[in-house]
């Protein structure tokens, strides 16, 4: 992994919200990772979510969201090359870096496969939908294969982040232009789009307003992603991927510090 910064970089990713460190891994790092997404997808079969989980989160194909991409999530809880990779302190140092925090840990991974012909990623932000509220939340995204724009690579609304809220959720909807009905302030941002080559990621705030294309080919897109947390925040009430368990034996305020839901990665402490 490439986990070395410059203050340019640091910069930037601050300012803009995002940041593409290109060939972040080496030719058999990426390998590695593409075969262990395929076992851990092949693990969870047809389970959205591995472990417990709460049973409004479904796997069906014939929505138009499981159009937009195969997901599976939490596969660092069934394979150990996945939560090797992910729970790495030299990349839990570098995502502190970037969000200007003392520690980190893993909210959730996920392999996000946009399958041929599918459907676009609509705009939409991360942080507010999840179970805990926090400018400095920063997910990782690596192309596992070329992400294209004729594929469905990602795009930004630089500088977005510094302007979201909470209260505005921004979620997923077949209309991919819904969130500037929540934010008409982003109609005029210039999106960037993401084309990255395989083994290149991208680094997003969590309050970022993204999105994907459609996948205009006969190939799948794949990219695995993390998104991770910061040491120290607070359960907000919201489910999101919490099991109903885990969900109903928490109080607003409480910290999210269970490393059997949420591990630790790195901590300057």
């Amino acid at each position: 992994m490439k986990t070395e910064l410059t203050p340019v970089q640091i910069e930037h990713y601050q300012k803009e919200g995002w940041l593409i460190v290109d060939d972040f891994l080496a030719p058999d790092e990426l390998s590695a990772l593409n075969a262990a997404v395929d076992t851990g997808v092949e693990t969870m079969g047809g389970d959205k979510v591995s472990g417990e989980h709460n049973e409004s989160i479904k796997d069906d194909s014939e929505t138009y969201y499981n159009r937009v991409f195969l997901q599976r999530v939490n596969l660092w809880r069934v394979n150990n090359d996945i939560k090797n990779f992910f729970l790495n302190p030299t990349l839990g140092e570098m995502l502190c870096q970037l969000a200007n925090i003392n520690g980190i840990r893993v909210w959730h991974d996920q392999t996000l496969q946009k399958p041929a012909w599918g459907n676009p990623t609509s705009w939409h932000m991360d942080v507010p939908n999840w179970s805990f509220h926090s400018p400095d939340a920063i997910s990782i995204w690596i192309a596992l294969n070329d992400a294209t724009v004729q594929n469905g690579c990602m795009y930004f609304l630089p500088g977005s982040h510094q302007q979201a809220d909470y209260e505005r959720k921004g979620g997923f909807s077949p209309d991919i232009g819904a969130l500037f009905d929540q934010y008409p302030e982003f109609r005029e941002i210039e999106p960037v789009p993401v084309a990255m080559k395989a083994g290149s990621a991208g680094f997003h705030n969590g309050l970022m307003a993204h999105a994907a294309g459609p996948n205009m080919t006969p190939d799948v897109r794949r990219a695995m992603t993390c998104a991770y947390m910061p040491d120290g925040a607070t359960f907000n009430g919201i489910q999101n991927i919490l099991s109903q368990e885990r969900f109903e034996s928490m109080e607003i305020g409480d910290l999210h510090n269970d490393d059997e839901q949420t591990p630790l990665v790195w901590s300057q402490k």
